[in-house]
């Protein structure tokens, strides 16, 4: 079947429903930009423009030097970007644009599923499947040919598997993830990798091998591991080789922003949200010495609030007080 009229199958598929209800390989050499900011070894692409770099700037100019220079732990590396709402293709299409002129491979997340986070602190998304389709398919035309890696729905799969997400949605979600696999792959130099949840979540992880295959997993580069989470690397690295021996040898990613301490001690409320006294983790890499993981990534963008918890301002709002908390924890 040609792309046009894949993409109108899936389109009628979703019509339906409604009316029924890798690898990623080499590495770049350490550069530093005119700011200071950027010195990294990886592949990916850093945002010397992003909220920490302008952090450091602004700690700088007033004097506070111990602290910019802390936060520059975060400023120096690649963390992904999360394009969203209506100017989602705009934005893209700038990242790559950066992208392309550092010759780096840019870090995205897509995460505009319709019933998103279930209402929860992320809440939000797209209207319907038709909606979603239209974004996504924007979102991809904005990578075009450039190199990205795309994180695809962080929660959409898990929140299937744990109920929070209503059963009357759950085909549809599921044919969305599809579509949006088959989307993304279009492009010629794009890695897909369908969020996963992480190991303290769906603690089983044979309750996702069915769904994640549902989801088009397939078609996709691989999974990904402990987004936005705090869950240690050697608990991620046991869960994923497990979760590839059930999906056919597929391979993952993992998200290290923050786990540098583990997860929060104790049997606490909302310990993934804005938990206290964590760290950054690993840098981002592709040389991960494991033949499964592709990379070690900062999904979850360090110093972003998870939500209105423990103080914090609206999900993915910069927060400085944290994210010098996670910058001195990792030099601790």
């Amino acid at each position: 079947m040609s792309r046009p009229l894949r993409t109108a199958a899936l389109l009628l598929a979703l019509g339906s429903l409604a009316a029924g209800c890798s690898g990623l390989t080499g590495s770049a050499s350490a550069e530093q930009g005119p700011d200071g900011l950027g010195k990294t070894d990886s592949p990916f692409w850093v945002d010397r423009h992003g909220p920490a770099a302008e952090q450091v700037r602004q700690w700088r100019d007033q004097g506070r030097e111990q602290d910019a220079k802390a936060i520059e732990r975060i400023a120096e590396q690649p963390v992904a970007i999360w394009p969203g709402g209506s100017g989602a293709a705009g934005a893209v299409r700038k990242v790559m644009r950066a992208a392309a002129e550092d010759r780096r491979t840019a870090v995205l997340v897509a995460y505009n599923i319709p019933h998103r986070d279930c209402g929860q602190h992320s809440a939000g998304g797209a209207d319907s499947g038709a909606e979603y389709l239209s974004w996504i398919a924007e979102f991809a035309r904005g990578i075009g040919d450039g190199k990205a890696l795309v994180v695809l729905e962080p929660d959409a799969v898990p929140h299937n598997v744990d109920g929070c997400t209503p059963p009357e949605y759950h085909e549809e979600r599921y044919q969305l993830l599809g579509a949006a696999i088959e989307l993304l792959k279009e492009q010629p130099h794009t890695q897909v990798y369908l969020d996963a949840g992480n190991p303290a979540w769906i603690r089983d992880p044979a309750r996702l091998a069915d769904p994640l295959k549902r989801s088009g997993l397939a078609r996709a580069d691989g999974f990904a591991l402990n987004v936005s989470n705090f869950q240690t690397d050697g608990t991620n690295l046991v869960y994923g080789h497990r979760l590839s021996k059930l999906t056919g040898g597929k391979h993952f990613v993992v998200d290290t922003s923050r786990n540098g301490r583990g997860p929060l001690a104790g049997r606490r409320g909302e310990a993934w949200c804005n938990p206290p006294g964590r760290a950054l983790g690993k840098p981002p890499t592709t040389d991960t010495g494991d033949k499964l993981v592709d990379a070690y990534l900062w999904v979850k963008r360090p110093g972003e609030s998870d939500g209105t918890c423990r103080g914090g301002p609206s999900a993915g709002t910069w927060w400085p007080d944290y994210a010098l908390g996670l910058a001195r924890g990792a030099q601790g």
